[in-house]
């Protein structure tokens, strides 16, 4: 005979609604000892997919194992009514961004534009759960709106501030200038795409030779601040077609000209040399000038790099570890330059390389121009490409609790264990 799994499955739950088996198992167990099981819970802006009903069959199988071990489990449900995506759908609604909207309606009314939408297929989602087959308590369920949600996690900062674990600090983030603001580095991650972008050689002008640099994002140029280049590795000065000889790495030299001099990436340190752009204030006897770093690879490129430290994680970090903390601003929040940025404002961040390209050809700046393809990370929710961005902000001192961290873990019988 023939089953129709679809059909025992609906008598299935029919059984378990008409005899309540679900109150039933929690009413049993209810006096024993509390296993803690809080859902790590979905937005109800958008419909569940396959990823959530996949958690959602090992949470449930979790919670009735622990249960069938004589654990009280209790299983609320739980709605996430925070962050982009729900910001993402009102600026949708409203076509401005969320700054803004706030600075337009108020916060007030921006966030009851929010309240109005967090629930918006919550109907659905119990539907989709039900259906799954699993226990789980939407009557008593939980918001992250909720004000003793709230509080809840003010007191965990509160707690974590007392033991002198939060510090202030810049660090280098994903960034959608589509949606104005940062994301999390597993929304940065998520959505990386094979794409083409130029990959141009540049000489940046010094007293009695050039620096011959190598970018793939020629519109973070306008605002460089330094070079860099490797302490062991071997450079060359070279006479090549162009009157001043330039300096470049040496396994690169004899294709480019007549090698007149080597030396050791550490010799260069300290060289000043003429900014291409000079599009805000800078003390010149701090910046433009050549530091040294094992991060540069001789692999490609030409063994000297343009530091942005506004914009690149490793720049910033080399410019921190000389002890300088200029970080110009070029772009708006929307990625498009500022009107102080002369020749380029007002042009989106992409727009701007060709500008660049065609500015450094006319001044002679320019030794190649090629394209690149790689894979390139873009905001999950607008499609746009990310910017990575100095961004100021608050964060907890991971590195202070490390070792205990990694000692608790060891303590927790991960499945599967290479996790």
């Amino acid at each position: 005979m023939k089953k129709n799994f679809s059909q025992q499955e609906a008598i299935i739950l029919n059984f378990w609604e008409e005899h309540q088996t679900f109150k039933k198992s929690l009413d049993q167990t209810r006096n024993n000892q509390p296993y803690v099981f809080f859902d790590g819970p979905p937005f109800a802006t958008g419909l569940p997919h396959h990823g959530h009903l996949l958690i959602s069959s090992i949470k449930d199988v979790l919670a009735r194992y622990f249960t069938m071990k004589g654990f009280f489990v209790e299983r609320r449900f739980g709605w996430d009514c925070h962050g982009l995506p729900i910001e993402h759908e009102i600026d949708k609604k409203l076509e401005m961004s969320s700054k803004e909207a706030l600075e337009t309606i108020g916060i007030k009314a921006y966030n009851q534009e929010c309240r109005n939408i967090v629930m918006r297929y919550s109907k659905e989602w119990e539907a989709q759960i039900n259906r799954l087959g699993r226990w789980v308590d939407f009557k008593n369920d939980y918001k992250t709106l909720d004000m003793s949600f709230m509080e809840s996690v003010w007191w965990v900062f509160h707690e974590i501030w007392k033991k002198d674990l939060i510090y202030q600090g810049t660090k280098v983030l994903g960034y959608s200038p589509a949606l104005g603001t940062v994301l999390s580095n597993f929304e940065a991650n998520s959505n990386y795409k094979v794409t083409q972008d130029p990959s141009i050689k540049i000489f940046f002008e010094s007293t009695n030779f050039d620096f011959l640099v190598w970018t793939t994002t020629p519109w973070t140029l306008p605002s460089n601040l330094g070079l860099c280049v490797h302490p062991e590795l071997e450079y060359a000065l070279v006479q090549g077609s162009r009157s001043k000889p330039f300096i470049v790495l040496q396994s690169m030299a004899d294709s480019l000209g007549e090698v007149l001099k080597t030396m050791k990436g550490s010799e260069l340190e300290g060289l000043s040399y003429k900014p291409l752009y000079t599009f805000f204030e800078v003390d010149q006897n701090l910046y433009y000038k050549v530091f040294c770093d094992p991060y540069v690879s001789e692999s490609q490129g030409t063994g000297i790099v343009h530091l942005a430290p506004t914009y690149g994680e490793e720049d910033l970090r080399i410019m921190k570890k000389y002890e300088l903390h200029l970080l110009p601003y070029l772009l708006d929040q929307h990625g498009f330059f500022l009107e102080s940025a002369d020749l380029l404002k007002k042009l989106y961040f992409k727009d701007a390389d060709k500008v660049i390209i065609k500015n450094l050809k006319e001044r002679n700046r320019l030794q190649e121009v090629t394209q690149i393809t790689h894979s390139y990370p873009f905001c999950p929710r607008s499609q746009t490409p990310l910017i990575y961005l100095a961004i100021p902000s608050w964060y907890i001192a991971v590195e202070k609790i490390k070792d205990q961290l990694v000692e608790n873990n060891k303590t927790i019988s991960w499945v599967p264990d290479h996790i």
